[in-house]
């Protein structure tokens, strides 16, 4: 039987609190000397009262400060942390050679966010963009007995090893992409995954390969609902 971690399980727990709040604002977690972990806080979040938590991973050669613009906005609209990891080398590791230091590192950071604030059960998503996407793609499926959401754009691949719960999943891809052509990726892993019963929102348009604003705001909106401004 393969190793749970081996297959990309993570050890996170919902737990109370322990630690002092961080205040509004971004936050680098002093958690490592290389490639910290960042937290953005928005001024709405109430620390004791439970929060929905986005899980925002970069793509390929990417980093934190990269890819925390095609969500920030919409957290600090909607009120939800959002935790921007950073693989330990220029991409994840499972695009290298498979589970190791990058799931190691994602589980201290989560830990770290939950001694700080009260995360909501409910909500709690995995996201990202190419390589970003490709690694939401494996790892949502692998520990959705806590991930809710997964919100995967452009993402290239999909491996999966062990499966539990079953988180939302919302597919976006450019029709356009000439990098990662979208017949032989978001078509394929869409219907996959509706194949094997999840709910699956699918959305192309006619981009490159790129996020883009309006599909991220789309995406906010379905991971916790239309905003009541709207």
């Amino acid at each position: 039987m393969i190793d749970p971690h081996l297959a990309g399980r993570l050890d996170f727990v919902h737990r109370l609190p322990v630690k002092p709040p961080l205040p509004a604002g971004r936050h680098a977690l002093g958690l490592f000397e290389e490639r910290d972990a960042i937290l953005v806080v928005p001024e709405a979040v109430e620390p004791r009262k439970p929060t929905p938590l986005m899980v925002l991973f970069h793509g390929g050669g990417g980093s934190a400060e990269k890819i925390l613009p095609m969500m920030e906005s919409h957290a600090e609209a909607r009120g939800f942390l959002l935790l921007a990891p950073q693989s330990l080398f220029p991409t994840w590791d499972i695009v290298i050679a498979g589970n190791g230091p990058d799931r190691e590192r994602l589980d201290v950071a989560l830990a770290e966010v939950s001694s700080r604030f009260l995360l909501d059960p409910t909500h709690l998503a995995f996201a990202g963009h190419s390589d970003g996407g490709s690694y939401t793609l494996s790892l949502g499926p692998t520990n959705g007995h806590f991930v809710t959401h997964m919100i995967v754009s452009s993402a290239g691949f999909m491996s999966v090893h062990m499966q539990s719960g079953a988180p939302r999943i919302f597919i976006s891809h450019g029709v356009n992409d000439e990098q990662i052509p979208i017949g032989r990726s978001a078509r394929i892993h869409a219907a996959k995954l509706r194949h094997a019963g999840y709910d699956v929102t699918y959305v192309e348009h006619d981009g490159p390969h790129a996020w883009r604003h309006d599909i991220a705001r789309q995406a906010a909106d379905f991971f916790l609902g239309p905003p009541l401004y709207s």
